[in-house]
């Protein structure tokens, strides 16, 4: 687990380089990251939700759901998130996309208040970087500091990326047939999980600000530079 002071120290390297130039589609940044900001998302951030999910492939969508969920069926999932009882987790990228998210769905049976069910999504072109892992993390300490004492995954059992999420973490898998289901049992919240979850959902609300402070100054350089660009033609044209 990341220490507080490290959380903000890096929350405020990251920050300075929110400023640089974005980089070319497909490039990935040679050095490695030191955290992953993660914040949690509430209505205002629902079209970038079903974006997301639109932008998950056929295969990826079987994964996520355990069908072949249509775009209108995807819709509907989204128009019925509930923000208030559940917490939704997401990871944005430079241009401001959704590019990893996490559902973390409590139980409304009055028998079953102490559970929650996880599920997680994670663009094509953002995987191999652990940010499905570092939601599950985020997910499981949230859960901890809100009185969860098991989470519960259901995933189809060639959903392998998940279920090893799962047993790295000290679930307990079982499979019944094309499904598995993994359980993993919670400790009590204590003051470090409590004061870490602040720490990080402070860090992801800051990083989420400066995004989109750097994400308006780019679209207002780009507006200039073709505005200039726009007059040095007509300016050409005109002479000759």
């Amino acid at each position: 687990m990341i220490s507080a002071h490290k959380l903000i120290k890096a929350s405020y390297y990251a920050g300075k380089d929110l400023f640089r130039p974005p980089l070319t589609e497909g490039v990935r940044p040679t050095a490695t990251a030191v955290m992953v900001p993660i914040r949690s998302l509430g209505p205002s951030h629902t079209e970038r939700i079903t974006q997301h999910l639109l932008g998950l492939s056929p295969a990826d969508r079987y994964l996520r759901f355990g069908y072949a969920a249509r775009d209108e069926q995807i819709e509907r999932y989204v128009s019925g998130l509930n923000f208030e009882r559940d917490e939704i987790f997401g990871i944005y990228n430079r241009r401001l996309e959704l590019i990893a998210m996490a559902h973390l769905a409590f139980a409304v049976e009055a028998d079953f208040t102490s559970c929650a069910e996880f599920g997680v999504s994670v663009l094509a072109h953002a995987r191999g970087r652990g940010y499905g892992a570092r939601l599950f993390d985020r997910a499981v300490m949230h859960a901890r500091n809100e009185g969860v004492h098991m989470m519960f995954i259901h995933a189809l059992s060639e959903n392998t990326n998940m279920l090893n999420i799962a047993r790295a973490a000290g679930a307990k898998v079982e499979r019944d047939g094309s499904d598995s289901d993994a359980y993993l049992r919670l400790p009590p919240a204590d003051i470090d999980s409590r004061m870490t979850e602040m720490v990080e959902e402070s860090v992801g609300q800051t990083d989420y600000t400066l995004k989109v402070q750097a994400h308006h100054f780019w679209s207002f350089l780009r507006m200039m530079q073709d505005v200039r660009r726009g007059m040095r033609d007509a300016r050409d044209r005109t002479s000759s």
